[in-house]
């Protein structure tokens, strides 16, 4: 009987904010024009006019908790968006190098580009169906989160508009990302090796496969025609492999750097919970990556050089080395520490979109979707902490 009260109790509430947010969001313009995917209006207005949510979680479990504010649900909704685009990149390259099964379904693989994958790890496989997998539970979690406690899901399936790879094996549905034209920042490869820079501090480094930085390469098949020669899938193996200890050192940063703006410990403990997956990604790919074969592509000249060589290799540099150096922290007079970086808050969240466009990945989106991230990431850099 009480299970049942407290049950009834939860729904009733659940029921009222559902009322709430739309009664609030029929009165605004923005989905009279079908913009479900945007930034502050999708939340509701009039809900959040005094800045607050209640969490159901917590009435549902007789808990104590401070509000869900409006910045802790911009967060999460900026975190939403971020966890789609990886899930649409990753669900890519598991179709043509995972493992298709019941969790990860789609593909149907490709024997040469899994061939390639596996000259870096013969358990590549499973390792790019495990991040897959993740990365839909991070988005499907946080976007019920949201609408559990009154606030509206992300959603960009409107923007899945870019073209599939035409290799045998991928999906020809629209999609999100495009992972054929590539500009791979590889400098966090130096970055985590570093004993005297950190990038909180302004401070660079250089690219660990320069070739990479300056041109558009695709990081799985465009088609058949790139299953050969045998350096040229290996060089976009290669690249994938570059590419995913890029993306995925990006989420490492994300979540402690958007945490340091939360208010609610509920949400806080969200952010918490989800970012060091993500730094278990890191490890794994920073770890392959160093397995990348010493090659020059035939096809466009890309170079994938010796990392255990000048100028770089020795202690700092050499390829097994995969556990962040001790580095610089929040200041130069302390001594230095093994930590993620960077961490610095301000500007967190435009920052991560800056570098996935950078990085290609957009290449072929609307001016629309631009629109609607950057709102997003804009709401999400403005969230101030509560006491």
């Amino acid at each position: 009987m009480k299970h049942n009260a407290q049950q009834s109790r939860k729904e009733g509430i659940m029921a009222k904010n559902k009322q709430a947010l739309e009664a609030s969001t029929s009165r605004r313009s923005f989905l009279q024009k079908g913009v479900m995917i945007g930034g502050a209006g999708t939340i509701g207005a009039g809900l959040l006019s005094a800045g607050l949510l209640k969490t159901n979680f917590a009435h549902a479990h007789g808990a104590t908790s401070s509000a869900i504010t409006k910045g802790d649900v911009a967060i999460l909704r900026f975190l939403s968006a971020a966890e789609i685009l990886e899930t649409d990149l990753w669900q890519q390259y598991n179709e043509l190098g995972g493992i298709q099964d019941s969790e990860v379904p789609g593909g149907k693989g490709s024997a040469a580009y899994i061939a390639a994958l596996q000259v870096l790890d013969g358990d590549m496989p499973q390792y790019i169906h495990d991040n897959t997998e993740d990365e839909f539970s991070h988005f499907t979690f946080i976007n019920a989160y949201l609408t559990a406690n009154g606030a509206a899901p992300v959603n960009l399936d409107k923007f899945r508009t870019l073209p599939s790879s035409k290799a045998t094996g991928a999906q020809q549905i629209g999609r999100l990302t495009n992972l054929m034209q590539l500009t791979v920042d590889t400098s966090w490869w130096t970055r985590y090796r570093s004993r005297t820079k950190n990038p909180d501090f302004g401070d660079t480094f250089a690219q660990a496969i320069p070739g990479l930085s300056k041109g558009k390469f695709p990081a799985i098949p465009r088609n058949d025609g790139d299953l050969t020669p045998n350096d040229h899938i290996q060089a976009i193996a290669n690249t994938a492999a570059f590419h995913f200890g890029f993306i995925e050192q990006g989420g490492t940063s994300l979540y402690p750097s958007l945490a340091q703006r939360v208010t609610n410990v509920e949400v806080l403990r969200i952010l918490l919970s989800i970012g060091p997956t993500e730094t278990a990604h890191f490890q794994t790919w920073h770890d392959k990556a160093g397995n990348a074969k010493v090659l020059t592509d035939p096809t466009n000249g890309l170079v994938f050089p010796d990392l255990n060589a000048p100028p770089f290799g020795g202690e700092n540099f050499q390829t097994n080395l995969i556990m962040p150096e001790p580095t610089v922290f929040l200041s130069r007079t302390f001594p230095v520490v093994s930590i993620i970086r960077p961490t610095q808050t301000q500007g967190a969240a435009m920052g991560a979109v800056q570098a996935l466009t950078a990085d290609g990945l957009f290449i072929g989106q609307s001016p629309e979707f631009f629109a609607v991230l950057h709102d997003l990431a804009q709401q999400a850099d403005a969230a101030q902490r509560g006491f």
